[in-house]
């Protein structure tokens, strides 16, 4: 009787033994797993984390390939400098004794994409009142708020302190042009071309004074084949 009571004495303990073995590998693979997805948690955490860098607004940078800031920029310091290097102006100056006064109109957008006419406008204002040759009027939709507030100023500004009415410079030169592209792409290729066409034009007469033309072209290349 003691022989069989110390054999299942030896049966449980072993079973028991087996029970905890079995319990610390279960708690042991817990851990390992738990470890395992907080390590892939962070992993994702820190790939998907946002990093920006500060640069210098004229260094010139292409992602997409589209029409772009530098695009703008450079173009409109380039068409503008040739512009005022025309005789056009030197025939202005000798004739009535001052810089000739320009308005920028419509610039019409016919290319492919998006492109911000509004900034490559400011770009070319910039560039001909930076030069020091030309005097620059504001455009239609700027005068419109400009007026607005010069009526306000005859009901409630001094009469020391208030504008005329009717006394606004007039232009003599408009500037208007297009943007113009086309897109030939095959497979991982594609390759756009731009053109920037620009008139001077004298608003008396209608005669244009000075044409300009700029052309850009760029090839792109991606990793897989879809646009």
């Amino acid at each position: 009787m003691f022989l069989l009571l110390n054999y299942q004495g030896k049966c449980l303990d072993r079973r028991l033994s087996c029970s905890m073995l079995m319990q610390r590998e279960e708690e042991t693979m817990r851990s390992t797993l738990w470890v395992a997805v907080l390590s892939c948690v962070v992993l994702t955490l820190v790939g998907c984390a946002k990093r920006v860098e500060r640069i210098e607004p004229d260094e010139v940078i292409d992602l997409s390939g589209r029409w772009n800031d530098t695009d703008s920029r450079l173009v409109s310091e380039e068409m503008i400098a040739d512009c005022l290097n025309h005789p056009w102006i030197t025939l202005y100056t000798t004739k009535y004794g001052q810089a000739p006064v320009v308005i920028v109109g419509g610039i019409r957008n016919m290319s492919h994409e998006h492109i911000a006419i509004g900034t490559f406008i400011k770009d070319m204002e910039r560039a001909f009142v930076n030069s020091g040759k030309v005097q620059v009027v504001a455009g239609a939709s700027e005068r419109v708020e400009v007026r607005g507030e010069r009526e306000e100023q005859q009901e409630w500004a001094s009469e020391e302190t208030r504008k005329m009415l009717r006394e606004e410079t007039g232009a003599d030169y408009m500037m208007i042009g297009s943007i113009d592209s086309i897109v030939d792409q095959e497979g991982k290729q594609k390759v756009v071309f731009y053109q920037v066409n620009l008139e001077l034009v004298e608003l008396e007469t209608n005669l244009k004074v000075w044409i300009g033309q700029k052309k850009i072209k760029k090839l792109i290349e991606r990793a897989s084949a879809r646009w």
